[in-house]
């Protein structure tokens, strides 16, 4: 030492030197290496990333804000809700631009994520219209009300200002110390992913959603205007359900190509592939830090975390469900069910539910006269690829069991109902998430007697292409000659019979009826309901002999399979009636197959679908035999009966008008066989189209009428 008093430090280190003696005490504190009143480095710019080239589709949502400021009322509070990524901060950072330039209004804007982001954002506003140091400090050391100060000097601003609230997606935090308040000097708008209204007490809320098609299009083109044509680029906006964060990234990614340009058709092929929320992910900026709001893959787990934190995993939970169905209309009346008790407690279902709703995760919309949840298809995406491995298989198991519960137990023919086409694209979607062959078969089995529920109702399109997507969905993992898969395509078959594609009905069912016979046996059920199938299109073809040979093949399988009285046997003899000549009508089985209507009233009912039918057959098999009044009688019963079960379009109630207006020929009221065969060509040119075989034979059968008249 030579008693100098010479002293060095660096960094943050402190020299203390004295020539007497001194007591010091020091306390000290560890922390980041910012300043220990850390806040944003601005209020006066906004706090977002990448801005859009131009706002699509936002007109009239802008207008409504710009009239609610221009008013100059003051004291409004706006509130722009969705979900993530649906473009809400581009919204609000529009309008600040457009108020804060050529309008001249003072604008704030606060990240108000979270307490510490909307504390610090807040204090800086009061610094900003005028807040003292000492003052700041009190309200920072909870020395004073930080909310009242900050208030305070929004109140008494000279400028009228528009303050912005962004991702204000915890609102709870903005009730603790009142952060959320309104004034006469300016308008306060919020973002946020809640939708539900007692969070917002008098302020106004205004959904923002998904682009239109047109201006989904144009966010794409306004990045990458070169890679497309406006056609193909609104391809793959629908690809993208039209979510402006997805169409962002992926016009970003496009327009970032250098080596290798993409197409948008290119870009959109690899849309349908597995890994498609990681594409859409390559978009982000790769020389800056990803930020979670920023990416889709990423913005959504914000959510589930918040779900988490607040004690509430079921709403995680049935998202992930969800995520196994289609981003189309799920009928609520699926989701009240028992099974649903695996993935999460059914008492519980409703509060997740809600708070699914309050997130904006999913909406409420009514669609064929059903209530039914929504969820964006990216959302679903993106769930589905970060759900863990160990719980794929009671989800996939639990949305298996509560679509199978959704669906009729045994189809049966009835009027249309639009309810039943709301369940196919889940059914569909089911089949393309799930990667394990049990789960799949029984997917299948579901999808495929909805195929079944569909036909019986007369919506033959939707069954046939229901049974053949399907199949092929599940061939992957099962094969084609798995029992489901030959059943599916099987049903496929029948459907196209009903569309008047005959040829194809024909070479689809033998090939499946073989296939069922090598593997399964002649009278397996499977097989004889294949072969009853195929029976049906020869017999259109004018194949008569094939037909009844066919028929009879089955109609022998089936009573040795199940037994003379089933409901299948039943009909099968009941198509004998329609299928035989006159000649051999009353001698089939020793005589007895007139009898038949009343052996079907006794086992099954006189109101089952197969006694009618019976009933109808026996009209044809009396009108072929030349006892006209008997069979008039018996036909106007009949159709009468299905008129009343089926409503009017219906194609039985059809098909029985047309025998109807041949006895009332044959009984000399060719008038009303002419009326009554006018109405249903009209029908069926309404229902089947001009060119289906029923409709071109009902328009000879008229022609023929009019000409004997």
């Amino acid at each position: 030492m030579t008693g100098g008093t010479d002293g060095h430090a660096e960094d943050q280190g402190r020299v203390y030197q004295s020539r007497g003696d001194q007591h010091i005490s020091e306390h000290h504190h560890y922390g980041g290496d910012g300043p220990e009143y850390g806040g944003p480095d601005s209020v006066r710019r906004p706090a977002v990333g990448r801005t859009p080239v131009a706002l699509r589709d936002r007109s009239e949502v802008m207008a409504r804000l710009r009239a609610g400021v221009e008013a100059e009322r003051g004291g409004q509070v706006y509130v722009l809700y969705g979900m993530g990524g649906s473009g809400k901060t581009a919204v609000a950072c529009a309008l600040f631009q457009e108020l804060t330039g050529a309008r001249g209004r003072m604008g704030l804007w606060v990240n108000a994520a979270d307490r510490a982001s909307l504390r610090a954002g807040m204090l800086a506003v009061a610094a900003d219209r005028g807040a003292g140091d000492g003052e700041l400090l009190a309200a920072r050391n909870g020395l004073r009300p930080a909310a009242d100060l900050v208030w305070t000097y929004l109140d008494r601003s000279a400028e009228p200002w528009l303050l912005v609230l962004d991702n204000t997606d915890e609102p709870e935090i903005l009730r603790d110390g009142d952060w959320l308040r309104t004034s006469p000097r300016g308008t306060v708008l919020v973002t946020t992913r809640r939708a539900a209204a007692r969070w917002w007490p008098g302020a106004e809320l205004q959904h923002i959603g998904v682009l239109p098609r047109e201006d989904a299009a144009l966010v794409l083109r306004d990045l990458a205007p070169h890679s497309g044509t406006p056609e193909q680029a609104a391809r793959v906006a629908d690809r993208l359900g039209r979510l402006p964060l997805a169409l962002t990234l992926a016009g970003g990614f496009l327009s970032h190509q250098v080596i290798d340009p993409w197409t948008m058709d290119a870009y959109g092929d690899q849309l349908d592939g597995d890994e498609r929320v990681q594409l859409i992910d390559r978009g982000a900026d790769a020389l800056t830090e990803a930020e979670p709001r920023h990416l889709v893959g990423l913005t959504w787990q914000l959510t589930l975390d918040a779900f988490a934190a607040r004690g509430l995993p079921e709403a995680a939970a049935l998202l992930r469900l969800l995520a196994r169905f289609a981003a189309e209309p799920l009928p609520l009346t699926l989701l009240n069910h028992a099974a649903i008790g695996a993935v999460l407690p059914r008492a519980r279902t409703e509060t997740a539910l809600r708070a699914l709703l309050d997130q904006s995760l999913s909406e409420l919309v009514d669609a064929a006269g059903a209530r039914c949840v929504q969820s964006h298809g990216i959302l679903l995406d993106s769930v589905s690829a970060a759900t863990r491995a160990d719980l794929v298989p009671a989800l996939d198991t639990t949305a298996v069991r509560l679509l199978d519960a959704a669906v009729p137990g045994v189809p049966d023919a009835g009027p249309h109902d639009p309810r039943l086409r709301l369940l196919v694209p889940h059914a569909l979607a089911l089949l393309r998430r799930i990667g394990e062959p049990l789960s799949a078969a029984d997917a299948l089995a579901v999808a495929t007697r909805l195929s079944v529920a569909l036909h019986r109702t007369g919506d033959y399109l939707s069954a046939w292409e229901t049974a053949r997507s399907a199949a092929d969905l599940a061939q992957r993992l099962l094969g084609a000659d798995h029992r489901t898969i030959l059943a599916a395509r099987s049903r496929a078959g029948r459907a196209l019979f009903r569309l008047g594609r005959y040829a194809e009905a024909e070479a689809a069912l033998r090939a499946v009826r073989d296939a069922q016979e090598r593997m399964f046996g002649a009278d397996d059920p499977d097989t004889t309901d294949s072969g009853y199938g195929l029976q049906l299109v020869l017999a259109n073809l004018g194949r008569r002999e094939e037909s009844v040979a066919l028929l009879r093949d089955t109609v022998a399988g089936r009573r040795s399979a199940l037994g003379p009285t089933h409901a299948l046997t039943l009909r099968a003899r009941a198509s004998l009636l329609e299928t035989l000549p006159a000649a051999e009508v009353v001698t089939e089985e020793g005589g007895t197959l007139l009898t038949l209507p009343s052996e079907c009233d006794r086992f099954l009912g006189p109101d089952h679908t197969v006694t009618l039918g019976a009933r109808h057959n026996h009209a044809w098999a009396l009108y072929l035999l030349g006892r006209f009044a008997e069979a008039d009688s018996e036909i106007r019963w009949v159709t009468e009966a299905y008129v009343r079960r089926f409503g009017p379009e219906y194609p039985i109630v059809l098909a029985a008008r047309q025998l109807f207006s041949r006895t009332r020929a044959a009984l000399g009221r060719v008038d009303e066989a002419i009326e009554l065969m006018t109405e249903v060509v009209a029908r069926r040119e309404r229902g089947l189209g001009p060119e289906h075989p029923f409709t071109v034979a009902g328009r000879q059968l008229l022609d023929t009428y009019r000409s004997g008249r």
